[in-house]
């Protein structure tokens, strides 16, 4: 089966702040403040297309796939006062936001079954920006990526139940390349310090950095390394030289997270009344890594740890 669709789509700015940062530049007092740039918010337009396939394989394998284009005009993004919660919704020129998604199963055979989802996203946008407030009115006429910009993740499900009114188990495998992170410093080439003083010490810690043997700590952050000692456990940063906001950002480590899970859906092999069992595992490796690192509109975020929980149901 194969499927093209097209969409046509008005794209409105975000509502938080809308008024202040639309017509902030008309006041003196904000205007000396926040850099901004003085226009009125049109909206926005996208052009919007999907093109897919979908094929089974025998009775035992299904493929489905989808690849997605956005094209838009007026892009809206969020700027962020300082180091507060406080943001603004801005304007960009335009932006493109290509990716594609799929999934493949296994349906139920001698009571094994398989799920395997994946998909890939770049978020790129262009300057200049044409709108509101935000000290993002100095960005330069690169393109850049947004923090949700990932090249690849999977999460690949297999479940077994040997008896048909018996326990099962299931087992999760997630993988993911890394979103873009946000300002993480870098060698801009083989020489240079690496300037560090730009994130706090609980930062540094956060996302990993060390230089050589040394590494931060609350009371002692470091300052600058030389770009062959620099790295980081958490976060991928480009080679000395190589960094780019658009072709080569820095990045969220590849992390692998898994899951299992065992359960019995009827315990005491009830007709009209059913009790279940199931005992669940996240992250049993509970291994420590980011989701995402400065981003511009949540923060930092880890992983969740190792949990496992119990959970018992009454069916009728």
């Amino acid at each position: 089966m194969l499927r093209v669709s097209y969409a046509r789509v008005l794209e409105t700015p975000f509502n938080e702040n809308l008024v202040l940062s639309s017509t902030g530049c008309d006041v003196p007092v904000i205007a000396a403040l926040v850099p901004c740039v003085p226009a009125q918010f049109s909206p926005g337009w996208r052009n919007e297309f999907h093109a897919g396939l979908q094929q089974a394989f025998g009775k035992y394998l299904v493929f489905s796939g989808e690849y997605i284009w956005k094209y838009t005009h007026n892009g809206y993004d969020f700027s962020i006062l300082g180091n507060t919660p406080i943001f603004f919704p801005i304007a960009w020129h335009n932006s493109k936001i290509p990716g594609f998604a799929g999934r493949v199963s296994i349906p139920d055979f001698h009571g094994f079954s398989a799920l395997m989802v994946f998909s890939s996203v770049a978020a790129r946008f262009f300057p200049p920006q044409i709108g509101g407030l935000g000290v993002t009115v100095g960005q330069g006429g690169t393109p850049f990526r947004i923090d949700h910009d990932e090249k690849f993740n999977q999460t690949t499900h297999l479940q077994y139940q040997p008896w048909q009114r018996g326990p099962w188990v299931g087992f999760n495998w997630r993988y993911d390349s890394g979103q873009v992170a946000g300002a993480v410093p870098f060698a801009t080439d083989t020489t240079t310090p690496v300037d560090l003083t730009i994130l706090t010490a609980d930062q540094q810690m956060q996302a990993g950095l060390f230089c050589g043997n040394l590494v931060p700590t609350l009371t002692s952050p470091l300052a600058s390394c030389a770009p062959s000692q620099y790295g980081s456990t958490r976060v991928t940063t480009p080679a000395p030289g190589t960094e780019s906001d658009d072709h080569n950002p820095p990045r969220i480590a590849p992390r692998h997270l898994f899951d299992i899970a065992v359960g019995h859906d009827n315990l005491f092999h009830g007709d009209k009344y059913k009790f279940s069992l199931q005992v669940t595992a996240i992250n049993v490796t509970n291994k420590t890594a980011l989701y995402n690192f400065l981003s511009t509109f949540s923060g930092t975020h880890f992983v969740t740890p190792r949990a496992v929980t119990a959970e018992v149901g009454f069916h009728f």
